[in-house]
């Protein structure tokens, strides 16, 4: 049973109960179908109308959550062969990006990712998914390289923001994120890029110059976090709560606001509760994202791609 949230916990004391339940008939003998119905039937109820009526705060602490399916889950789930490639041949590899090739439906691609851990010790083997300066500038290698080859790249966006460390930012951490930005608006190949969880600041932009820009249904993407937003604006960082409904983060605000191009629908529940259908649903949206890019001669792409960056943010 995945951890749970503090909204989550009367659905998952009902789960808990059912189980029992169930143990119980089992082992007594008893035929207990009946009220093992009602409550399962409840908890159905109770799941829909619980993560129908989330608030923005509350999508947040989902795409955060630890056990939410990362880029690596997803490239184990849809991509075969996958190879990962390291290092940006400048300074080294940063474990807080994750990239190679495989085969996507059959077709060859370029996989980039944020990668977070999903306890403590991994957590800090990835830098919490906050990249260095050699993690932009590997992916922007493994974009050329698939630029190359012909080759479509999809981009897995899971990332509270770039690391800000006094290293990184000796290292040029700035210029390797405006570089990925310009260098993925002229990119001659297709670009797809999926926001499966947190996609933060210039951390989360720097893989999201791409033809087309999916959300998950939980997954929030905006300019800075809810808690350093709020540190600016109200000097409070406990204001966190009413930053996310200020900053428009969620994927359905985002959609109304033409950032995006598609909604993900998640499991029941979250993504964190059903890897294999969360797989299937990013994948069936990948794939018909894809097919319809590859129908457009690279001229027509690249220039489609121009008029939609312009096209964010215009009035009337």
């Amino acid at each position: 049973m995945p951890s749970s949230l503090e909204f989550e916990r009367p659905i998952i004391e009902l789960e808990n109960k059912i189980d029992e339940l169930k143990s119980f008939a089992e082992e007594k003998d008893i035929d207990l179908s009946n009220e093992i119905n009602k409550l399962e039937n409840r908890a159905e109820e109770l799941k829909k109308s619980t993560y129908s009526n989330l608030i923005p705060w509350q999508k947040v602490l989902i795409a955060r959550h630890p056990e939410r399916p990362n880029a690596l889950d997803y490239i184990k789930l849809l991509i075969n062969d996958f190879m990962e490639l390291h290092g940006d041949r400048l300074y080294g590899d940063d474990p807080a990006v994750v990239g190679g090739i495989g085969r996507f439906e059959g077709r060859p691609v370029t996989v980039i990712g944020n990668i977070k851990g999903k306890d403590t010790k991994q957590n800090v083997a990835r830098n919490f998914g906050m990249a260095h300066p050699e993690g932009y500038r590997k992916a922007l290698r493994l974009m050329k390289q698939a630029e190359k080859f012909n080759r479509p790249v999809i981009c897995f966006v899971d990332t509270p923001g770039a690391y800000c460390g006094m290293g990184a930012e000796e290292r040029g951490q700035g210029e390797a994120i405006a570089r990925d930005l310009m260098e993925m608006s002229a990119l001659k190949t297709p670009l797809v890029t999926v926001v499966i969880g947190e996609g933060g600041s210039g951390g989360a932009l720097a893989f999201s110059v791409a033809d087309r820009i999916l959300m998950q249904e939980h997954s929030v993407f905006s300019v800075s976090s809810p808690e350093a937003c709020a540190s600016i604006l109200w000097k409070d960082g406990t204001m966190a709560r009413e930053a996310a409904e200020a900053l428009r983060l969620t994927a359905q605000d985002l959609l109304e606001l033409g950032v995006l191009d598609n909604v993900i629908k998640e499991p029941l529940g979250g993504a964190h509760r059903e890897y294999n259908v969360a797989a299937k649903l990013v994948g069936q949206e990948i794939s018909t994202q894809l097919n319809e890019l590859q129908q457009y001669s690279i001229e027509t792409i690249l220039d489609n791609r121009y008029k939609k960056f312009r096209a964010i943010g215009k009035i009337g």
